[in-house]
């Protein structure tokens, strides 16, 4: 069986004041974690200034195992009491593969919909997105002066897409249709 790497979603509900402590915990943990057995890549999604609060980390490994490792870890477990003061809740963290931590929500981090129900969901969700931000987008930027380019204008599109979906549409759209989805 080939193996398809893991995904760890951890969130971090920083206090407020507390953002640039957080910030240089992050500069701590991070040179760390990138030297742990398995370390793929690191993300991080920080919150949208007066309106969320949440930061966001996504690690990747080579293995469950590895990922698992560096989650258990004495190094990280010690980095993570350093940052207890910072948190308004605890270490949160949820490990999958694929786009599964879409469908979570703060009260439902057990629970993940059956595939094709994120398909179709996701795709529900991306299509209108993916045929209304170019009709929208790509006029403004050949008004900024962008020249019409194919891959520039897919970045800008792909980015305002991804943007919405995560902080924008997809937390109140799998809130309306929760029954269908969890059942």
């Amino acid at each position: 069986m080939e193996n398809q790497g893991a995904t760890v979603v951890i969130t971090h509900n920083v206090l407020e004041g507390k953002q640039q402590e957080y910030e240089n915990w992050l500069n701590e943990i991070s040179p760390i974690s990138k030297k742990a057995i398995g370390f793929l890549d690191w993300q991080i999604i920080r919150p949208i200034p007066n309106l969320t609060y949440t930061f966001t980390v996504i690690l990747r490994f080579d293995t469950i195992e590895n990922l698992k490792n560096w989650i258990e870890s004495k190094e990280r477990k010690i980095l993570i009491e350093k940052a207890l003061p910072f948190f308004a809740k605890d270490d949160k963290y949820y490990i999958k593969s694929g786009l599964d931590f879409l469908f979570l929500s703060e009260n439902e981090n057990v629970k993940v919909p059956v595939r094709w129900k994120q398909f179709f969901v996701t795709w529900s969700a991306i299509y209108p997105l993916s045929t209304f931000i170019p009709m929208l987008l790509l006029p403004l930027l050949r008004n900024f002066g962008f020249p019409q380019n194919r891959y520039i204008d897919s970045f800008f599109v792909s980015g305002i897409i991804v943007f919405i979906m995560i902080y924008l549409l997809m937390p109140p759209y799998t809130r309306l249709i929760k029954k269908w989805l969890y059942k």
